[in-house]
């Protein structure tokens, strides 16, 4: 208990923060609300009242692109192998064949993420 115990402290503090923070910005803050502010955000895309989905009954809207989300999602995958990879770069000594045939397997598996976003043209910034 005594290796963990750092950890859960850190852990509460991180956590109190975070609660303590936003309940005082809740309090002290300005509120000052309009019809603007009060409106969703969706990407400076105006947002219909109309079902987007095709189902029985509902009315088709427009399209929602999508793109600001994937290339978030992009940054997140390749950004995660990158964060991985330090780990392994570190310790590829200690971890022999068993961590070099893990290591590979990450890359693969990113790698046909990253070749199936090529290909379906998720990287074309037109």
């Amino acid at each position: 208990m005594n290796t963990e115990l750092p950890i859960l402290v850190l852990g509460a503090v991180a956590a109190a923060f975070a609660v303590i923070s936003i309940l005082i910005a809740g309090l002290i803050g300005p509120k000052r609300y309009n019809r603007a502010k009060l409106q969703a955000y969706e990407c400076g895309i105006e947002p219909t009242p109309h079902a987007t989905a095709g189902g029985a009954g509902s009315i088709t809207g427009q399209r929602f692109p999508v793109k600001y989300y994937l290339t978030a999602m992009l940054f997140i995958i390749f950004d995660i192998e990158i964060v991985f990879l330090y780990p392994w770069a570190v310790h590829i000594d200690a971890l022999g064949v068993f961590g070099l045939a893990a290591m590979a397997l990450f890359i693969v598996n990113v790698s046909v993420a990253y070749a199936y976003e090529w290909r379906r043209g998720g990287l074309g910034w037109d």
